[in-house]
């Protein structure tokens, strides 16, 4: 009689309901970008702002989620895309429009034109981004970002619109200084500028220093006092960096790197 072979016990498969959790987050964000939208039909504008800082945040999560549960699916690539392009794109566009570019129409038919065609420009530059972004994923250096990434660039403005919503100005007042900002948070999305992604360059990274972590708790407590003003400064301080590094290398004229979107 043989010897009996020890029965090896079938390998454990992880649940199919995990690969959900990273696209639950792609939709809260989703979500977050659409209810901007109709927010900012109805008025409701310091709503829509918010909506679209809740989905900057919930874009920053799903693809951690996804990373940390080893869950990562081409299917939620191309699904975290087009969500980006709703709200970080579309809703942002829209806000602007309703809350100050659709007023132009004050000053006659171009400036009419001139508003809502700023608000597609910055939808269009918003999707060349992206797509710009996919198509150099795994060639670039990590730590950087070539143009302004389109959450930042949805923060910007985002947090333009509250704090003027916020210190009584209304958009009629403000809608040159508005077609402004919408128009440079557009090109600097599609520009070759380098911006730092904060992902760190490998493993010696992991660790941040605690003074970082003191810089991260006095941030998230200024934020907590004065949200949209203190949102503004660090996003428009951060919008900033990418020109003036541009220009302190050259005038150093040190040899550009490889770089990421």
């Amino acid at each position: 009689m043989e010897p009996t072979q020890p029965l090896t016990p079938p390998a454990r498969q992880r649940p199919r309901g995990i690969y959900l959790l990273p696209n639950l987050f792609t939709t809260g964000g989703l979500f977050a970008g659409f209810y901007a939208i109709i927010s900012a039909t109805q008025g409701h504008f310091d709503n829509a702002c918010i909506a679209i800082f809740v989905a900057a945040i919930l874009d920053g999560l799903d693809g951690r989620v996804a990373r940390l549960t080893n869950t990562q699916s081409e299917f939620g690539v191309q699904y975290d895309s087009l969500a980006d392009l709703i709200s970080f794109g579309l809703a942002p566009a829209l806000v602007m429009y309703h809350w100050s570019l659709a007023s132009m129409s004050l000053d006659g038919v171009t400036a009419r034109k001139i508003g809502w065609v700023a608000a597609f420009l910055y939808a269009a530059c918003a999707a060349l981004r992206l797509a710009r972004f996919n198509s150099q994923v795994g060639q670039v250096d990590k730590r950087w970002f070539i143009g302004l990434a389109s959450p930042a660039a949805a923060g910007l403005l985002a947090s333009f619109v509250w704090t003027c919503f916020a210190m009584g100005y209304s958009g009629v007042e403000l809608r040159y200084l508005a077609v402004f900002a919408t128009v440079v948070a557009a090109l600097l999305m599609v520009s070759p500028i380098r911006y730092f992604s904060f992902k760190g360059g490998g493993p010696k990274h992991d660790r941040l220093p605690f003074l970082s972590v003191l810089v991260v708790v006095a941030v998230v407590a200024a934020i907590a006092i004065d949200p949209p003003r203190v949102l503004l400064a660090i996003i428009a301080l951060y919008a900033m960096s990418g020109p003036v590094h541009a220009i302190y290398r050259r005038v150093r004229r040190t040899p550009v790197e490889a770089a990421t979107p």
